[in-house]
């Protein structure tokens, strides 16, 4: 297949667009074959089945690189609460906050915990996604966490998505283990994770470092686990407070750090060392109203790369839009247009540890977005919406 009469953003080394105004591309057996201009297509291509993208816009397929997409329940009458004036405090008492996440999808079965993620996954390829990645988190008992892998692992058996699953069981203190967070970590997130990296549901570990979740020192007993086991790690660390989670990250070398708002520019040089990923997680920071801006400046300063996600999850980030997620990494983290479409592409692959995509180049796979879109820009503009013509997966045409 030909693709020709196209913009073609690359995502070039320097992490800048790479566009090439009027550019062409061959795909075969899956993969990217060539890129160039409409006027250096090599001869043996002019023969095949071609396609004239009209002045269409070719970008890598996005990629959502932190999720909570698996779960059960919603927390629409707890935001109504809040709205209305009721305290942290009281919702929780009437049931809410992760408490009641925790309880709904502990009652879910496999099967309704796919069937409920299902619409949020196909809102994110409706825009124009390849790949996303799912966690673990609201279960925290070992049958929950392994049917919220499993279930997650079933998505792609129904839909044209790549899945990349993170054990997140050291999200949050169970209330049973309300007073011993320690016994939770010992008793019940490391011997759940051994089980679900033997069942084979595990691409990566997560953890949550905050004053209200884990200390470092227990995350620490986590990242152990991982790395015997050969799994690459990533954290949650830096959004309400600085307690050193990014400094514990970088030294695992984690794949990402994510959130870190409150991430110093010593935490910017860790991660350039390490080589991690800053994840920065917009929709988390609208919905609670936050003020501390991560360190955007100190990022850019020691070249550390920059994703972005939605961090769709039923309480602070009810957001199921990846396009909204540029848009708002712009408007409230002041990247560029360009920093936030490279943050869906190439720079999201990496914080997944992922190599074959995020990028349009000669031997890579042939995930690719079609936009009725000039330039590039525009995807991180509008509001509201959506100019995706075409997914490609593989070098396949999808239905969204």
């Amino acid at each position: 297949m030909l693709l020709t009469n196209a913009q073609i953003v690359t995502v070039d080394d320097n992490g800048g667009y790479g566009l090439i105004a009027r550019g062409a591309l061959a795909i075969k057996d899956g993969l990217i074959d060539w890129v160039g201009t409409d006027d250096a297509i090599p001869a043996k291509y002019l023969d095949g089945p071609t396609r004239d993208l009209e002045g269409r816009l070719i970008t890598p397929a996005l990629i959502d690189c932190h999720t909570h997409v698996v779960h059960g329940g919603d927390r629409a009458v707890e935001f109504e609460m809040r709205l209305k004036g009721a305290s942290y405090e009281e919702v929780a008492r009437a049931g809410g906050g992760i408490v009641s996440t925790v309880s709904a999808t502990r009652e879910a079965t496999i099967e309704d915990l796919l069937t409920t993620a299902l619409p949020r996954v196909d809102a994110l390829l409706a825009e124009g996604v390849s790949v996303i990645e799912v966690k673990s988190g609201y279960g925290l008992n070992e049958e929950t966490e392994l049917n919220m892998l499993r279930a997650a692992r079933k998505i792609a058996d129904h839909r044209a998505v790549r899945v990349k699953t993170t054990f997140l069981g050291a999200h949050a203190v169970p209330t049973e283990y309300k007073d011993n967070p320690d016994s939770y970590i010992d008793d019940v997130c490391i011997p759940t994770l051994k089980k679900a990296h033997a069942e084979g549901l595990v691409d990566a570990v997560d953890g949550f470092c905050e004053g209200i979740a884990f200390d470092t020192d227990q995350i620490k007993r986590v990242f152990d686990v991982a790395r015997d086991l050969g799994l690459p790690v990533k954290l949650h660390a830096e959004q309400l407070s600085n307690i050193g989670g990014t400094k514990l990250a970088a030294a695992y070398g984690a794949l990402s750090v994510d959130h870190i708002e409150y991430a110093t520019e010593e935490d910017a040089i860790d991660m350039a060392k390490s080589g991690s990923v800053a994840v920065l997680l917009p929709g988390a920071f609208y919905t609670l109203h936050e003020t501390q801006l991560p360190p955007i400046a100190a990022f850019r300063k020691h070249g550390v790369p920059m994703a972005i996600a939605t961090d769709c999850n039923p309480g602070s980030s009810p957001l199921a839009s990846i396009l909204l997620t540029m848009n708002m990494s712009c408007t409230l983290f002041r990247l560029t247009p360009e920093e936030a479409l490279v943050g869906a592409t190439a720079h999201a692959a990496r914080a997944l540890g992922l190599t074959d995509t995020g990028r349009i180049k000669p031997g890579l796979r042939a995930d690719l977005a079609i936009w009725n879109a000039k330039h590039p820009a525009e995807l991180a503009y509008r509001i509201g919406f959506n100019p995706l013509f075409e997914r490609i997966l593989a070098g396949e045409s999808t239905a969204a």
